[in-house]
């Protein structure tokens, strides 16, 4: 079963997801314009992405996640 995790954190203002388990062995590059890439140290392969700055636009510091699978 695949997954994704969020991780909303409003005092540092950071909006994280994973679609992979994060792990000890990983490495942040930063790509421009508040957006870092984590890869795996070990396959270089992109695990998730961190955007910096993130506020909600109606500060109910709420985040909600919608999934829809693309059609084909």
């Amino acid at each position: 079963m695949a997954y994704i995790r969020v991780i909303h954190d409003p005092v540092g203002e950071t909006l994280t997801i994973y679609w992979r388990e994060p792990s000890q062995d990983q490495v942040c590059e930063e790509t421009g314009e508040g957006v870092i890439l984590i890869k795996d140290c070990k396959t270089g392969e992109v695990i998730g992405f961190e955007r910096l700055y993130y506020r909600p636009s109606d500060r109910k510091q709420v985040v909600t996640v919608e999934t829809v699978e693309a059609s084909r």
